[in-house]
């Protein structure tokens, strides 16, 4: 489900010091808001926002040099009339970039229409860059997982697993062995493409791990900066089991990779047995080594096969 509650408002304050952008027009309706039908037939966050183009209503419209030098050049009642168009467009707001001044037509068209006007001297290229970026993480189908995510070796690795079985102490030892990590307990996942998952940190839980008997860890204070990371592409999910369920309810050698549907998209996924003495964190780096080696199409369980039915053959002939 894409939100459609996004308003003027809330998209000039969440930009204000990235894009250093002044509010000049169209103050009467801060609460405009995105058209609900755009924002739902709307491919991707790059639907809705572009440069100046009068066959794409709906959108914020950009407006740079090349777009003021075509809206205030000719006579008056041409610039009046390319204007006017604008207020067809039904924008939610217009963007004036590249340290543009904006016409006088088109400031007291916005303040007519109660079209909010913002202008930047940033870049047009830059503002679309991040306004696109802005809309993307909110309009991006997300879901929240339970569990501790981390880089491992530079791939994304979902850690979940039932309560009680040491996920968190898990990943304070695999961040102890140089390891980052991006979130503890609530995983914020969002689908960025039809292939490609993305796990952020909750602003609440940023840098923070709970182990049992401690309490929470500032990792970064710990640490150091090099033990947090921001986001990672989701590539794995490690599941962690007790062995009875290992053996009740999983192939111990499985004949396909297992994988996990996260937002529609399949995730590679490893199930690893909890028991006294097993070093977790180097069975996780293992998985993490062997998941390499798959995404490079090196499959050590197929490649045993075909040696199995190799020795097989020669049996054979030898009777």
């Amino acid at each position: 489900m894409k939100p459609t509650s996004i308003s003027a408002e809330a998209l000039f304050e969440a930009q204000r010091e990235s894009l250093h952008w002044e509010w000049v027009a169209g103050h009467a309706h801060p609460e405009r808001r995105f058209d609900d039908a755009a924002v739902l037939d709307a491919r991707s966050a790059a639907d809705l926002i572009g440069y100046l183009n009068y066959i794409h209503p709906y959108r914020v419209q950009l407006v740079g040099r090349r777009e003021v030098q075509y809206l205030t050049r000719d006579e008056a009642a041409d610039q009046e009339r390319r204007i006017s168009r604008i207020v067809a467009l039904d924008p939610p707001m217009i963007v004036v970039a590249d340290g543009q001044t904006p016409p006088p037509r088109l400031l007291a068209m916005c303040d007519r229409a109660e079209i909010p006007l913002f202008v930047t001297r940033e870049s047009a290229g830059h503002v679309i860059d991040v306004v696109r970026g802005y809309l993307g993480r909110l309009f991006a189908d997300r879901t929240t997982r339970h569990g501790v995510f981390m880089d491992i070796l530079g791939l994304g690795v979902l850690i979940t697993g039932e309560s009680g079985l040491g996920k968190s102490e898990l990943g304070l030892e695999l961040i102890s062995r140089g390891h980052g990590l991006v979130a503890d307990d609530a995983v914020d996942i969002y689908r960025t493409s039809q292939t490609a998952l993305e796990g952020r940190c909750p602003e609440l839980l940023q840098n923070l791990l709970e182990v049992r008997g401690i309490g929470l860890l500032d990792i970064k204070a710990i640490f150091g900066e090099t033990a947090v990371r921001r986001k990672m592409r989701l590539q794995l999910i490690v599941h962690l089991v007790r062995t009875e369920t290992l053996e009740r309810d999983f192939e111990r050698l499985p004949y396909e990779p297992l994988y996990e549907s996260v937002l529609e998209i399949p995730v590679r996924k490893v199930v690893i047995a909890v028991d006294a003495g097993r070093n977790l964190a180097v069975l996780v780096e293992a998985a993490v080594r062997n998941t390499v080696l798959q995404l490079r199409g090196i499959d050590t369980y197929q490649e045993f096969i075909r040696r199995h039915q190799k020795a097989m053959e020669g049996e054979d002939g030898g009777a």
